[in-house]
This record gives C-alpha cells, sequence and structure tokens, in this order.
C-alpha cells in the first residue's frame, strides 16, 4: 500500500485524512532527544549514523508520524566546502571563518559529498532497513546557505548578506550557482541512499523583496532542482514568506509548497496549479495552548482542507523547543482520527 505522504504529494489521497508530520519533529521538546543531547554535541550526533538514526525514528515511535525527516542540519554542506562550523547553546550555529572576500568564493572547493557528508549516506541507509513510513531527506536553499557563509551564523538584519548582493553581486551569484551545484551533489547521494522526498529550506528568504527573490533564492532554487537526477522523487519547498511567495515557487514546479502560518490555505490552494500538493500551516505557537484548543485549531485547518487529496499537515516552520508534548499527542490524534466533513476538494470551493 502507498504511504499517505507520497499519495498526498502525487495529489493523489482520495477519501482519506491528511498524512502528518513536523519540521524539527525530532527536537528539544522531547525528552528522549534531550538525553541523548547530554552525551553528545549536535554536530555529534548528525555526524553519527547511528545516533543521527536513532534521533530520526524517535517522533514515529513517540507519535506515530507519517513520515520521518532525517535528523541534520541545513549547514552541515558549509562544513563540506572548508568553513569551520560548531554549534553553541543558546546561540545556534557559528561560522568562525565566514566569506568576508571575492577571493574566498572563488576558491571554495567542490567538494566529494561521499567523502565529505558520507555520514548522512549511512544515516539514510540504516534507517531505510526499520523505517516503516516514508523518509524526507533535505537541504538548505542556496540563498540561506550562503547568507549564512556570509554573516557567520544567525542574523536579525542580514546587513551583510544584502550588502553582498548589491555591491558585489557577481561574486554573490558565483556563491549561489556553485552552493546549487554542491548542494545538487548532496541531494543526490540522499536520494542514491533511499530518501523518499527531498524537502529544500529557504528559510531567510522573506528578507528578501518580490524582485529579488526570483533573482537570489528562486532563480537558484530552480538551478538546484534541475540538477536533481531521480525526476520521480517528490521535492517539497520551505520558505519563510512562503504565504507570500507561493505563486512564485510555483514556478518552479516542485511536487509540494510547504506554507508558513500567514496565508489562507484554501485561498492559496485555489491560486495554485492543482498538481501541487500543499504541506501546512498551523502556528508552532499554538501548540502552547490547553490540549482543547490546539485540537479546535487542528480542526479548523483540517476542515478548511477536507476533501484536499494533495493536501499534508505540518506547521507553519519547525516545532519549538520548549513545545509540550501533549500538545503534539493531542495534534497527531486529533488528525489520525479526522472524518473528513466534505469530498469536496477545497479546490473548487469559492
Amino acid at each position: 500500500m502507498t504511504p499517505l505522504l507520497l499519495k498526498a504529494l502525487r495529489c493523489e489521497n482520495f477519501n482519506s485524512r491528511p498524512p502528518v508530520w513536523l519540521m524539527r519533529q525530532a527536537g528539544r521538546y522531547m525528552p528522549q532527544y534531550r538525553a541523548l543531547r547530554e552525551q553528545y554535541t549536535f554536530l555529534e550526533m548528525c555526524r553519527t549514523p547511528e545516533i543521527a538514526a536513532e534521533v530520526t525514528q524517535l517522533p514515529i515511535d513517540a507519535f506515530g508520524m507519517d513520515a520521518a525527516i532525517l535528523f541534520s542540519d541545513i549547514l552541515v554542506t558549509v562544513a563540506a566546502l572548508g568553513l569551520d562550523l560548531h554549534f553553541d547553546d543558546g546561540i545556534g550555529p557559528v561560522i568562525d571563518n565566514p566569506i568576508a572576500t571575492t577571493e574566498q568564493v572563488y576558491h571554495l572547493p567542490t567538494p566529494n559529498v561521499e567523502e565529505k557528508l558520507g555520514y548522512v549516506r549511512d544515516a539514510i541507509r540504516l534507517l531505510k532497513q526499520t523505517l516503516s513510513v516514508p523518509l524526507i531527506g533535505f537541504c538548505g536553499a542556496p540563498f540561506t546557505v550562503a547568507s549564512y557563509m556570509i554573516e557567520g551564523g544567525t542574523s536579525k538584519k542580514f546587513k551583510k548578506t544584502k550588502q553582498w548582493m548589491l555591491n558585489n553581486s557577481e561574486a554573490f551569484h558565483q556563491l549561489l550557482q556553485h552552493l546549487a551545484i554542491c548542494t545538487a551533489d548532496y541531494i543526490n547521494m540522499q536520494i542514491a541512499a533511499g530518501a523518499d522526498a527531498i524537502q529544500i529550506f529557504d528559510s531567510w528568504a522573506h528578507i528578501l523583496t518580490h524582485y529579488h527573490f526570483h533573482e537570489f533564492s528562486l532563480h537558484y532554487i530552480e538551478e538546484l532542482m534541475a540538477r536533481i537526477d531521480n525526476p520521480d522523487i517528490p521535492i517539497i519547498l520551505f520558505c519563510r514568506g512562503s504565504s507570500l511567495f507561493a505563486q512564485d515557487l510555483a514556478e518552479a514546479a516542485p511536487s509540494a509548497i510547504s506554507l508558513d502560518w500567514g496565508g489562507d490555505l484554501a485561498a492559496i490552494r485555489r491560486a495554485l496549479p492543482g498538481n501541487i500538493a500543499l504541506q501546512g500551516n498551523l502556528d508552532p505557537d499554538i501548540l502552547y495552548a490547553a490540549p482543547q484548543t490546539v485540537k479546535s485549531e487542528t480542526l479548523r485547518i483540517l476542515d478548511k482542507m477536507s476533501g484536499d487529496p494533495g493536501y499534508i499537515f505540518n506547521l507553519g516552520h519547525g516545532i519549538l523547543p520548549d513545545t509540550p508534548v501533549v500538545s503534539v499527542t493531542t495534534l497527531v490524534e486529533t488528525i489520525k482520527s479526522y472524518v473528513p466533513t466534505t469530498s469536496c476538494d477545497p479546490r473548487s470551493r469559492h
């Protein structure tokens, strides 16, 4: 039997509840994760296939998610490119030697991903031996990864990134093109190892104007996608600001677009081609509410998308670290017990 996630990604999930998985579903809100995190650094967990596989499996066992997403990070490719990456508690990713000169851009290596990132391949292979649900691999979009490489970590204003965009655009385009090529190699390795679908995260796309989104983000997502060897592997696109950029993202012809919580799912559904699935878009903060509120907010979205054969329930962003476990249990149980209120596809509603 075809798993719900893969049916929904083909817009063929008829007469059934939608599949559910959550971005960052294997994370700090889970006590099992925190116990492992006390023993290892974040990068040690990512780079040890057995641990990465164990963490990936945690939310499947705990909640019965309909898909697993590989435990890793979008910035593992940065280390493969020769930058010094580490994660500091309370700060997040830190790059000690960020991109500061044009010369650095033009001297970036093209890594052998099998050698530099083989631990990701090995984790996927381990998971495919035991997982009962589809496995989602992932990567960072070129623009977001480039921003980290230039800023040296997270940023509030992205001043350095925008200076490169506007004052040194030729080198910035070169960096984005190089990342598109290297990231495609990385994704092809994940697919060859057994990933059933791929999600591309453009976490910082929301900082861009509409014009610059096309020039610096979407164009290089399309470049990356064009280099994926297997055309049958579903591709999900997520960016912060996706409710604003949904119709633009559709130009890349992904299998699915994952929406933030800022947009109306049904309205966006009607505006997009019928062969593109939608994923989202519960506000992660709702999971701090009482269980009954979590249930009612979940049902509100389910009712809105009832009958849509290409809908996947998810959050509008990653689950937050101190989310109550009972909220996740309530959410998943609500979805799994849901009986569609209508067989009418929301694409036909007005």
